[in-house]
C-alpha cells in the first residue's frame, strides 16, 4: 500500500498508557485513510511486552508495531521492581527510540512527518526539532492533574514552610479549577527533590517541554473540566480534548473471548437495575490483606450483588469460605471487561483505585463511583470525583474498613444523597455524550488534530 505521510508514535509501555495511545492512533489511521484512499502510515513504537499484551488484530493496515528495547541488558531476565523497569527504560531513552525510527523510515520509504508521543516522553520534543517536524504529546489522565503538573513551581513555592501534616491540606486556591484540591492530593512526583524517581524527573523535564508542542491531546472532554480548559488553552498552543474515545471510536466486534470470564451473561441473571457492585483496581496494585478482608467482610454483610475483579493471588486473603458463602449473589474473576461490565445496566457503582481510564469509562457510562486511590494521579482524581464533579465518595480515612466501606455504598445505593450523585453522573455523562457527536467539542478537536498531522513535512 502507498502512503503519503508517515506518523511515528512513541509510547511509555508501563501501566496503562500505551492502550489509550493506540486507541487514538486507531482513530486517527482510520480518518486519514478515507475509503479508497492511501492516507498515512502510522509506526507505533513501544517495548516488546506492551505491544505483546496489546492487540493489533484490530487495527487498520496503516499501523505497523515496532518493538524498542526496555533496557534489560541483553540476556538477563529482569527481576526488579515496577520502578526499577521505568528507570532501565527511561535510560534507555531516546536512543532505542531513534533506533527503532531508523528502522521504520526504512520499512516505508519515508521518512516521519510527525512525532505523537506519550507527554512522559519529553524527549520527542528533541526528536521532532531535529527533523523539523510537529510533536503532539498524548497527555493519558485527566487536565487537573495536567494542570498541577504544569503548576509546579507555583505549588512549591506555596509548599516551602509546610511542617505540620494539617498544613497540607490547604487548598490550591490559586491554580484555575483546582481550588478544592488539597495539597495533599497531588502527585508526589510534583515534589521531585523529596522523591527523586526516574519519573519525577521525567515529568519535571516534561513540564518544561510542553509549551513548545505543536498541540497537547487528552482523552477528554472540555466540558468536564472548562476553567482547566480555558487555562490550560492560554497555555499551550493548541490545547485539544478528543474524547472520551470510549464513545467516540467506532464501534467494533466483540472478540470471541470478549466475555471469557463470564462476566456480561453473570450480570444478565441480575433482575434489578444499578444494583451491582463493581469492583476493580487495575492492573497494577491490590489493596492490602487488611483492606481485602474489610471489603469482603462488607459485602457478605450487605449481601448486594457484586462483581469483583480480583486479579493475582489475591484470592487467598479473603475470609476463609468468603466465595462459597456469597456465591449465590456475587462473582469473583480474574480479569472483566470493564466497558461491557460498565454499560451494563445491572451496574449501579464502581469501587475503583481512580485513574483517569477507569474514571472516563465510568463517566461514560453513567456509573457513580466509590474511590480508593493509591498513587499517581489517582488522588486528585478522587477529590475532583467527590468534590467538583460531585458524582462519587472517596472512602473515609482513604482505606477499606468494614465502617468506612458500609459508609460509602450505603451513600450510593441508598438515600437521597445517591441519587443526587446518580443525577450528577447522568448529566455528567450526556455532556461526554454531545462533546463526541458531530459538532461537538471533541469532534471538532479531532478534526483539528488530524488537520495537524496531515501536514506534509
Amino acid at each position: 500500500m502507498s502512503f503519503h505521510l508517515h506518523i511515528g508514535v512513541l509510547a511509555f509501555p508501563f501501566g496503562t498508557h500505551a492502550a489509550p495511545l493506540l486507541a487514538l492512533v486507531q482513530r486517527l489511521a482510520t480518518a486519514s485513510a478515507p475509503a479508497g484512499e492511501a492516507g498515512a502510515r502510522f509506526s507505533f513504537f513501544n517495548s516488546a511486552v506492551s505491544n505483546s499484551s496489546m492487540s493489533f488484530s484490530n487495527s487498520c493496515e496503516n499501523i505497523k508495531a515496532y518493538d524498542v528495547w526496555d533496557g534489560t541488558p541483553e540476556g538477563e531476565v529482569f527481576g526488579g521492581t515496577h520502578s526499577d523497569a521505568v528507570g532501565l527504560f527511561l535510560k534507555a531513552s531516546p536512543r532505542n527510540f531513534e533506533k527503532a525510527i531508523e528502522e521504520a523510515e526504512e520499512d516505508a520509504g519515508m521518512k516521519i512527518s510527525c512525532l505523537i508521543s506519550d507527554a512522559f516522553l519529553w524527549f520527542a520534543c528533541d526528536l521532532a526539532e531535529r527533523r523539523g517536524v510537529p510533536w503532539v504529546p498524548f497527555w493519558t489522565a485527566a487536565s487537573c492533574s495536567l494542570s498541577a503538573h504544569f503548576y509546579t513551581e507555583e505549588i512549591l513555592t506555596a509548599f516551602v514552610g509546610f511542617k505540620e501534616t494539617a498544613e497540607q491540606e490547604q487548598t490550591l486556591t490559586f491554580i484555575p479549577g483546582l481550588s478544592k484540591v488539597h495539597f495533599s492530593d497531588l502527585p508526589p512526583e510534583i515534589f521531585v527533590e523529596q522523591n527523586p524517581s526516574p519519573l519525577a524527573i521525567t515529568i519535571n523535564n516534561m513540564v518544561g517541554k510542553l509549551p513548545k508542542a505543536t498541540a497537547v491531546v487528552l482523552n477528554s472532554f472540555e466540558e468536564i473540566d472548562p476553567i482547566i480548559t480555558k487555562d490550560l488553552k492560554s497555555k499551550f498552543q493548541d490545547f485539544l480534548n478528543v474524547g472520551p474515545s470510549i464513545l467516540a471510536s467506532p464501534d467494533t466486534p466483540p472478540s470471541p473471548d470478549h466475555d471469557k470470564t463470564g462476566c456480561l451473561s453473570w450480570l444478565e441473571t441480575q433482575n434489578k437495575p444499578k444494583s451491582v457492585v463493581y469492583i476493580s483496581f487495575g492492573t497494577v496494585v491490590i489493596p492490602s490483606e487488611k483492606e481485602l478482608l474489610a471489603l469482603a467482610e462488607t459485602l457478605e454483610t450487605r449481601k448486594l450483588p457484586f462483581l469483583w475483579s480480583l486479579g493475582g493471588n489475591a484470592k487467598k486473603y479473603l475470609p476463609e469460605g468468603f466465595i462459597e458463602r456469597t456465591s449465590g449473589f456475587g462473582k469473583i474473576v480474574p480479569w472483566a471487561p470493564q466497558a461491557g461490565v460498565l454499560a451494563h445496566n445491572s451496574v449501579g457503582v464502581f469501587v475503583t483505585h481512580c485513574g483517569w481510564n477507569s474514571v472516563l469509562e465510568s463517566v461514560s457510562r453513567g456509573v457513580p463511583l466509590i474511590c480508593r486511590p493509591f498513587f499517581g494521579d489517582q488522588k486528585i482524581n478522587s477529590r475532583m470525583v467527590e468534590v467538583s464533579w460531585k458524582i462519587g465518595v472517596r472512602v473515609e480515612g482513604g482505606v477499606f474498613t468494614k465502617a468506612s466501606t458500609m459508609k460509602a455504598l450505603d451513600r450510593i445505593m441508598s438515600g437521597e444523597a445517591g441519587k443526587v450523585i446518580r443525577e450528577n453522573v447522568r448529566r455528567l455523562k450526556d455532556k461526554a455524550v454531545s462533546a463526541v457527536e458531530l459538532k461537538g467539542s471533541s469532534s471538532k478537536n479531532f478534526e483539528k488534530l488530524l488537520e495537524i498531522i496531515s501536514v506534509p513535512n
